[in-house]
């Protein structure tokens, strides 16, 4: 951590020397969030269970008591980020740029507290503006091309739920980062945008050598980047669109010749309706997956090795919406979300992959108060009572207390 300080300070510095007659611009901005939290119960989730996705089913021990109810807490300040914008000439006719962005969440629960990549890319726009009257230019038509780490492609970050803690609504909405080349093309209102993306930190789950564990290597012995194609529309309050999204990985991969290699590739197809309206008064957002097989999103879903040793999904569908008021020093908000297990009680196979198979369903009610000093300081009070139905339903009641202090 020293020396990561001293790389960072010596980086600084730097940059006000070298980029001073330089036609790249930077932007240094971030924030530190320290987040406490308590749970009812044990939970499902990661990084400390930060990232709460619901809570853990009844478990008793030799007494009859459940090992999973009872209070506990915990402090981080993991989620501090750093990032820096770098600004370029026009180049090949487009305006160029690139971000660079991290935190200190670590990679997997191992490494917690670790500096960890969060965003990487290069972004090349070509814009076409018209001018209405004498101050008032309308972007009309835009191509932009983007390379690098970027939101999962499921992740419409236009629509992202503004709650506080790590989960941002996962796992009712999609969280995570991919390697990707995104191309987007804005017509008059109108955006269609695709994208192939690859794995790194959220990886897909299979058989490595017989055994079953998460690895990249499912998705990169399939040869076929996960695919993902949305249609928008903007308006002066509303934004909404669909999102169409093709995952293939091959299930089976051997590394060892005592395994023998399967190369059967396995395709999930998942798609999503979202919309936001924005006012002086209110921000509302919301969203609907069918859900097939996004663990790697951070979500629900999954797929099962059958008895005859094919493949198939188990689906999910997925709901949620998030209001907040949008001015003034005084936030309140809410976040509700609900999902169902399609194909719940099913149990005729070998193997299950995935997130939430034996839940029938999953129903979350989040409502928080945020104060914001409009100068970057904001202080929130949260309360997320999660309740997951299993064969014995159960519920957990999170309380957290945050700030964060933007600069």
């Amino acid at each position: 951590m020293k020396r990561l300080l001293i790389i960072l300070s010596g980086l600084l510095c730097l940059t006000g020397t070298a980029f001073a007659q330089s036609p790249f611009t930077l932007d240094w901005h971030g924030f530190v969030n320290p987040h406490y939290y308590a749970d009812s119960r044990s939970v499902v989730g990661g990084r400390e269970d930060m990232m709460l996705f619901y809570p853990k089913p009844i478990q008793r021990d030799s007494l009859g008591n459940d090992i999973n109810d009872g209070w506990k807490a915990d402090m981080l300040a993991i989620t501090a980020r750093l990032g820096l914008r770098i600004n370029g000439p026009e180049m090949l006719g487009a305006k160029t740029s690139a971000y660079i962005e991290g935190d200190f969440t670590g990679s997997t629960n191992a490494t917690i507290n670790d500096l960890r990549l969060r965003h990487a890319y290069i972004d090349m726009a070509w814009e076409r503006y018209v001018t209405k009257g004498t101050k008032i230019r309308i972007l009309v038509r835009r191509h932009r091309l983007l390379a690098g780490q970027y939101w999962y492609p499921m992740v419409i970050h236009e629509i992202m739920p503004m709650t506080n803690p790590l989960n941002m609504g996962s796992p009712f909405h999609c969280y995570a980062r991919q390697p990707q080349v995104r191309y987007e093309y804005y017509l008059l209102g109108l955006e269609a945008v695709a994208t192939a993306s690859w794995q790194l930190d959220n990886m897909s789950q299979g058989f490595l050598n017989g055994a079953p564990t998460s690895s990249t290597l499912f998705a990169r012995h399939s040869m076929i980047p996960e695919l993902n194609l949305q249609l928008r529309w903007w308006g002066s309050h509303l934004f909404f669109g669909a999102a169409a999204n093709l995952k293939t990985i091959q299930p089976q991969v051997s590394t060892v010749p005592t395994v023998a290699q399967q190369r059967e590739r396995h395709s999930s197809f998942s798609w999503s309706l979202f919309g936001k309206y924005i006012s002086d008064a209110v921000t509302v957002k919301a969203q609907t997956l069918l859900n097939n097989s996004l663990y790697e999103g951070c979500s629900l879903g999954g797929y099962l090795m059958l008895n005859d040793g094919s493949f198939e999904d188990w689906h999910f569908n997925t709901a949620w919406l998030d209001i907040e008021r949008a001015s003034g020093h005084w936030r309140p908000g809410l976040f509700m979300g609900y999902a169902r297990n399609l194909d719940y009680g099913n149990t005729d196979f070998q193997q299950c992959f995935g997130r939430g198979h034996d839940l029938e369903y999953l129903w979350r009610i989040q409502p928080r108060l945020t104060y914001k000093t409009l100068k970057g300081l904001d202080f929130t009070a949260e309360a997320e009572y999660t309740c997951a139905g299993y064969d014995e339903p159960v519920a957990n009641l999170r309380l957290s207390l945050s700030m964060v202090y933007a600069f």
